[in-house]
């Protein structure tokens, strides 16, 4: 997407210009400026502490200091990222669409990941990632579990078990008739529901499904974080229709 040159552009404030990118869908855009504005700060900063402190302090010790600084940053934006809910803004319309080829858009190229250099811009992957790729991080999900349940035979065999006690009990109350006995049927719910606790819990499926849910988490998050923001299908059209 390139804008048309425009001299009443140097004016526009900074926020304003941010929120119109926001509006009209480029959020790469504004992802991209956040990463250069964050570099430059970072060499502007840099350059002027090396330059005061050339006659006091050794080089070593500015590059050391430098890096400390760097890697406590780094991990303060990672440690942020498990503060705040990724789902916030995730719709069900986000699962109705066609879920994004795994190998181009998804995974991406070497040159699709960028370590965020912010806490605002990791949440702005974040949550535009997570909308994106949602289908993507429920397979996974799906992959995840399914690959616990075959380390964990236990717990395959307690799931299959409580899939098959409610499909019993819907064959037999539909032939029974139970609708015509409400009361008797509800106890019958009430007992059922008893016995699928008691199964999940001697079967450990409740730890299956939480190693899953973690495992994919980390994953989600990882992934939507340090993946870089693509042009939607929206924008890319409008820049191929001018």
């Amino acid at each position: 997407m390139s804008f048309s040159a425009n001299p009443l552009s140097l004016s526009v404030p900074e926020p304003a210009f941010e929120s119109w990118l926001r509006d009209h869908g480029y959020l790469e855009i504004l992802d991209q400026r956040t990463s250069d504005l964050h570099r430059l700060s970072t060499t502007t900063a840099t350059s002027s502490s090396s330059s005061s402190s050339a006659t006091t302090t050794s080089s070593a010790t500015i590059i050391t200091g430098g890096f400390f600084i760097s890697l406590f940053s780094y991990i303060g934006t990672l440690l942020s990222l498990f503060t705040f809910n990724p789902f916030s803004k995730l719709t069900s319309d986000d699962f109705s669409g066609d879920t994004p080829s795994w190998t181009f858009r998804f995974i991406g190229s070497s040159d699709s990941y960028s370590f965020p250099l912010s806490t605002s811009q990791a949440r702005l992957r974040v949550h535009e990632n997570v909308k994106r790729f949602a289908r993507n991080y429920a397979s996974l999900f799906i992959l995840f579990f399914a690959c616990s349940l075959y380390q964990m035979p236990l717990a395959l065999v307690g799931l299959i078990s409580c899939l098959a006690l409610w499909d019993l009990f819907r064959f037999w109350g539909d032939r029974w008739g139970l609708d015509r006995y409400p009361l008797f049927r509800l106890s019958l719910v009430r007992v059922a529901q008893c016995a699928t606790a008691v199964i999940l819990f001697f079967s450990n499926v409740q730890m299956t499904l939480s190693c899953a849910l973690g495992v994919s988490y980390a994953v989600l998050i990882l992934h939507a974080s340090f993946r870089k923001l693509t042009p939607t299908k929206r924008a890319t059209e409008g820049g191929r229709s001018k």
